[in-house]
């Protein structure tokens, strides 16, 4: 379908609406939010315009990131007119639960304010049709902990951008295991590696927002197609 085609490209393109001056190239011409609403007034499918239009769309964003060829401001702007339009579908969207992939529960760890990867990462899973509970910064392992008993089968993402504070993502794992919680755990950030990701036994690693998603729906069992 040609209209989900230009939502698909106005969201690669990162161009949000009419108005919008970004990319200079796409000037005038509408964007993600205009595309969205004139799919809504076709009577399109809410799976088809999230699932291959919205979706889509990041989806390749994403693999552009992974491959060098975008870069964290473009990401972080087509993942914004990405939101844009989720914005418009979501009222609809929850009377179809069954939309939602997943839920990811994200904070940035005790100690650090740091965010701008968090919430790249949570837009990049939002675009990828995950339900995100932001915590925000600073969270203590034992608000993990509350949130993440009321949803047992949710995974959990971590960030730190602090040497100083990656140890608290050892301690947040461990009182989440102490109270027998088995969700699934992401960490992410700076001074992250694979070798302390294994050591504080988390269930997955990442440096790169452009392969969370695919991380996600592995680590939760989800079809991956």
């Amino acid at each position: 379908m040609r209209l989900i085609e230009e939502l698909k490209k106005a969201v690669i393109k990162g161009h949000a609406n009419v108005d919008a001056a970004y990319p200079p190239d796409m000037k005038g011409q509408p964007g993600v939010i205009d595309l969205v609403n004139k799919a809504l007034e076709e009577n399109v499918e809410l799976k088809t315009i999230l699932n291959k239009g919205l979706i889509g769309g990041m989806n390749i964003v994403g693999e552009k990131f992974s491959s060098g060829e975008y870069f964290v401001p473009e990401m972080m702007i087509s993942a914004k007119a990405m939101k844009g339009g989720l914005n418009l579908l979501e009222p609809l969207l929850v009377k179809e639960p069954s939309q939602k992939l997943g839920t990811v529960i994200m904070g940035t760890v005790k100690g650090d304010m740091h965010d701008i990867g968090k919430n790249l990462v949570g837009m990049m899973l939002e675009g990828g049709g995950f339900e995100v509970i932001d915590l925000g910064v600073d969270v203590l392992p034992e608000k993990f902990v509350k949130v993440a008993s009321k949803h047992p089968d949710a995974l959990i993402g971590m960030s730190a951008l602090l040497t100083t504070t990656m140890e608290n993502m050892r301690e947040t794992i461990e009182l989440i295991r102490e109270n027998s919680l088995d969700n699934k755990i992401i960490v992410g950030g700076a001074p992250i590696t694979e070798k302390f990701a294994n050591e504080i036994n988390a269930d997955g690693y990442s440096n790169n927002a452009g392969i969370v998603v695919d991380m996600a729906k592995n680590l939760l069992k989800i079809d991956n197609k």
